[in-house]
């Protein structure tokens, strides 16, 4: 490991309880940050009605100050009842298409994430995956906490252990074999980082709007990247939030995602087309197996900045 990603790791690494809540609204409140919470969602509705319940009883409406200023819940076209729960639990819900609608949207999380900041106001944006069970609120406060009493920190990712069904450590399957990997041969200023491809961060929205954002599962990588060489290692940070228990994809479903963070990488490295971006997977059938070709990620959303009606809304 590089002297200075060491360095990195005693200096930007802390726990949720280093900055307990009453230290947080009180930070808030002299620097007048807003905080956005944003939750993806498409067809979860066996887990967002909690998130949102845990986050308005203990980071809205429990504390004197609040120390999350919005709430909102993205949905991305789920045909299951997650729009009505989260609404019914205290969320603010928009449909992916009714943003920004000048421009077709396609499927992604990395979409959803960049349409939300068109969606949310706050200085500060915290990203939530809604999928997530035994669901705590220092989870949002504890990555939210760096940014409210550092100023010279801009990205925070969660980290936390992984449990596979009953086994220890053996989530996060992709960033063992493709993320990590791809991060110490390539960026290994990034080596230090637990959970690089995790769904929880929080950004200053200064930064966020500079940034491009890959459609698909490749966005946690490519903002990671991107924010190294926009603001530096410094400027960037990780907290443990714990345990994270949520639902796993098969097989096929992380190939997909690997392949796609593959790629992600892969134009960072180069920004040139180099690899054929698709990816067939088998499955056997009645008649033995057989293929199915997958168009692999490899549309990007310009910065934020760039966009005629955000920057609108900013000069309002």
């Amino acid at each position: 490991m590089l002297e200075e990603v060491e360095r990195w790791l005693a200096d930007r690494s802390w726990s949720a309880a280093d900055r307990p809540l009453d230290q947080l609204l009180s930070a808030k409140r002299a620097a007048g940050t807003t905080v956005s919470v944003v939750l993806p969602a498409l067809n979860e509705e066996a887990t967002v009605g909690e998130i949102v319940e845990v986050i308005r009883r203990d980071l809205i409406e429990g504390p004197p100050l609040p120390l999350v200023d919005e709430l909102v819940v993205i949905d991305s076209g789920s045909t299951d009842r997650t729009a009505e729960v989260a609404a019914k639990a205290g969320a603010r819900v928009v449909h992916r298409d009714e943003i920004l609608p000048r421009i077709p949207a396609v499927p992604g999380k990395g979409e959803v994430l960049w349409r939300s900041l068109l969606a949310t106001s706050g200085d500060v944006v915290c990203f939530v995956d809604a999928d997530l069970r035994d669901f705590s609120a220092s989870f949002v406060s504890g990555i939210v906490g760096p940014l409210l009493t550092d100023p010279q920190v801009q990205f925070v990712k969660a980290m936390y252990d992984r449990p596979l069904g009953d086994t220890p450590g053996q989530g996060g399957r992709v960033t063992e074999l493709v993320a990590r990997p791809l991060l110490n041969l390539h960026w290994p200023r990034l080596a230090g980082f637990v959970q690089p491809l995790g769904g929880e961060y929080a950004v200053r929205r200064e930064l966020l709007e500079r940034l491009p954002f890959p459609v698909g599962y490749g966005v946690e990588l490519g903002l990671l990247v991107d924010a190294l060489h926009t603001v530096g290692l410094d400027a960037l940070a990780q907290v443990d939030v714990g345990v994270r228990l949520h639902r796993h994809q098969d097989g096929q479903a992380l190939g997909r995602m690997a392949a796609a963070i593959y790629r992600t990488a892969l134009l960072r490295l180069s920004r040139g087309h180099l690899v054929r971006p698709e990816l067939t997977q088998f499955e056997r059938g009645p008649e033995g197996f057989v293929a199915h070709t997958h168009a692999v990620d490899t549309v990007e959303r310009p910065p934020m900045r760039d966009i005629e009606e955000y920057a609108s809304r900013r000069v309002a």
